[in-house]
């Protein structure tokens, strides 16, 4: 025969504006999560530099590993956008502004779009599409997490 015990206590309720663990350092679980997802995606903190990449989205992002990208900011990088014209040119830093990853981060909320990415070498690029949300930490934008796949 089963045994079964309970025990009641009180629950324990923080106080109002006291942020809990897991809010203080939401970045840093999220960068683990990153870093183990077989997904494509990337992980920005506020300043817009790489906390974390899995090895898909540095692949599909063509920016070599992701330890040659984690540290440094998402548009010096090594990322090369490009515009969608028949003979691409690089992206201005006004139109660079409102990729998703880095439109979640400044607007605060959730941004999708298309991104057009351009390896070494000539080619034309691969298209792929950004769905992005800021990250939060205490109330406030401390990055963005952005998924992405191929067009």
């Amino acid at each position: 025969m089963a045994h079964v015990e309970l025990s009641l206590s009180e629950v324990f309720v923080p106080a109002p504006g006291t942020p809990t663990e897991q809010e203080s350092d939401n970045v840093g679980q999220w960068s683990d999560a990153v870093q183990r997802a077989a997904e494509p995606c990337l992980l920005l903190d506020a300043d817009t530099t790489v906390v974390a990449i899995s090895s898909s989205g540095s692949e599909l992002l063509r920016l070599g590993t992701p330890e040659d990208v984690i540290g440094q900011p998402l548009l010096a990088g090594g990322l090369r956008l490009v515009d969608f014209t028949a003979v691409p040119n690089e992206l201005t830093e006004q139109d660079a502004d409102k990729i998703p990853p880095l439109l979640a981060l400044h607007s605060g909320r959730l941004a999708r779009g298309l991104l057009r990415v351009q390896g070494p070498g000539t080619d034309a690029g691969t298209t792929v599409d950004a769905i992005s949300t800021p990250v939060l930490a205490n109330g406030e934008v401390a990055g963005s997490l952005t998924f992405f796949a191929k067009v």
